[in-house]
């Protein structure tokens, strides 16, 4: 099995855990700060059992701190998102992030931008502005959503820096203890830039907890550590583009679940179609290259 294909099947199982992370953030009843904080407390704390302490050096901390902290603000945002709106929308701005990674990695990793992923990023684009004829009334959720698309594609180009060297579990490990810190300090000003529509919940009770356990070990552990492996293998930008296959998988289970599909009209079906269009065109492309 070549590289390229094993990272390809380590990112669709990374792709397909994410999928319940919208409907997790629904099923949890506390607001986006709550749900982010305790979601990266108990996958540090997971990790500390399987991983313990391993040694890196101070740059290397520093720099998994901070991808940490890009993480949690993303997280903070796309829960605000879907509170806002609701999960079918929240995870639909998602499938900006390969419009922003077409152009963020260029300039951060100092190379020409690449025509065909901005117009394969374009096609996502118009796809996304199809469902955003749905309603005004989730204007203020798409807004926070497609912060949340910005900030994670980011982490991912940044991440893929950050994790070079390091085995995937130390680096999960570090930033979602060093995150938990900077995150804690950046939750005050979170709130005063989107004020937050439920109160803040100092300790969760009942099913809140069983629910933010198993968010942590499936769709915080089990999905970065695939994700981070799919990150050595192939670019930022294939990896952000193929997880816009994500809003497919929760979509489906929230028209299951929640009943949301008597909110969806025709123009929402064209934009997906044109997001798994976008997704298929680079993975063609993607899989073309010698590993």
């Amino acid at each position: 099995m070549t590289e390229t294909r094993r990272g390809f099947i380590q990112l669709h199982l990374s792709v397909l855990l994410a999928g319940f992370t919208g409907l997790f953030g629904r099923l949890i009843t506390l607001n986006e700060v709550d749900i982010v904080w305790y979601r990266m407390l108990f996958t540090s704390l997971i990790l500390l059992v399987f991983t313990g302490l391993p040694r890196v050096g101070w740059h290397k901390f520093l720099q998994l701190c901070g991808c940490g902290a890009l993480l949690g603000v993303h997280w903070m945002l796309f829960y605000g998102s879907i509170k806002a709106s609701n999960v079918s929308i929240g995870v639909i701005c998602f499938s900006l992030i390969g419009f922003f990674t077409a152009l963020f990695e260029p300039l951060i990793y100092k190379r020409k931008i690449s025509w065909v992923e901005l117009l394969f990023s374009l096609i996502t684009v118009a796809g996304v502005l199809c469902i955003f004829s749905l309603d005004a009334r989730y204007r203020y959720g798409i807004m926070i959503g497609i912060a949340s698309s910005a900030v994670c594609a980011l982490y991912a180009i940044c991440n893929k820096k950050a994790s070079v060297g390091v085995r995937s579990r130390t680096v999960l490990m570090y930033q979602m203890s060093g995150g938990l810190i900077m995150v804690s300090a950046i939750i005050p000003f979170y709130l005063m830039v989107f004020p937050s529509l439920q109160p803040v919940v100092v300790i969760p009770q009942d099913s809140n907890v069983w629910f933010m356990l198993c968010h942590a070990l499936f769709c915080t552990v089990g999905m970065y550590l695939l994700q981070i492996q799919a990150l050595k293998r192939l670019s930022a930008f294939t990896v952000n583009l193929t997880y816009n296959l994500e809003p497919c998988y929760t979509i489906i289970l929230a028209f299951l679940i929640f009943g949301e599909g008597r909110e969806i009209n025709f123009s929402f079906y064209i934009g997906i179609t044109l997001i798994l269009l976008s997704v298929l065109l680079q993975t063609m492309r993607a899989m073309k290259k010698p590993s």
